[in-house]
């Protein structure tokens, strides 16, 4: 852990809840908030898993105030695993904390795996209350084995070509009828083993391509 990551805790619906901010570093101002959701809990997942944190890495780098919570029977988080209902409620209770932290910045939403499911239902039930989020990054769909809510076409999905726990042809079936691309990392497993630079470059490099055809839009409808 370094210096520009804070250790925390907040109760949530089930008790306490066990979390991470990062900061962005050389004492930049954050220009957004990022919330990242972990792998199944059941499975060993953790809000410091490696693919999680190079989610929280991306972020940083683009300037974003980061923050990850480990799921309900995680670490110091209590209660008991809820099939990603009560996690759901449990990011959103995050994202209210960091909204009141962090007032006037857009929300982005990451996840991986499980987290996946977790963060498109976020993106959904926010959309639904009339706030919804900058952008979604979803890395490792869980498509094919959670109910995966429908996400908006700009959301950027990487997903390993050799993933033996979500095949990627699941993926494909779920994004096609949504119009959603999806990125696919050659030679890459589920946990992206000597692939995570992929993922933080690739996820920089699609976000930031994503805030640049924001701004030529703008300008057009401007001129």
């Amino acid at each position: 852990m370094n210096k520009n990551t804070k250790h925390f805790t907040m109760q949530g619906n089930a008790g306490l809840m066990e979390g991470l901010i990062d900061l962005p570093l050389d004492g930049k101002k954050p220009r957004g908030i990022a919330l990242v959701a972990h792998p199944h809990p059941l499975y060993g997942g953790t809000m410091e898993n490696k693919v999680t944190q190079t989610l929280a890495r991306a972020f940083v780098a683009l300037d974003y105030a980061v923050a990850r919570i480990n799921f309900r029977g995680v670490g110091q988080s209590e209660g008991e695993h809820d099939r990603g209902h009560g996690e759901t409620d449990d990011m959103e209770l995050l994202y209210r904390h960091m909204v009141e932290k962090f007032p006037d910045l857009p929300v982005a939403l990451a996840g991986f795996s499980f987290g996946t499911y977790v963060q498109s239902q976020l993106a959904q039930r926010l959309a639904a209350a009339g706030t919804p989020v900058e952008g979604l990054v979803l890395v490792g769909a869980a498509a094919g084995k959670w109910q995966m809510a429908d996400i908006a076409p700009n959301t950027i999905l990487i997903h390993g070509e050799n993933d033996d726990t979500i095949p990627v042809q699941a993926v494909f079936d779920w994004a096609r009828p949504q119009d959603v691309p999806v990125l696919v990392i050659p030679g890459a497993d589920h946990f992206f083993h000597r692939k995570l630079n992929h993922i933080k470059s690739w996820v920089i490099a699609l976000w930031l391509g994503r805030a640049q055809e924001a701004q030529q839009r703008d300008d057009t409808e401007d001129a």
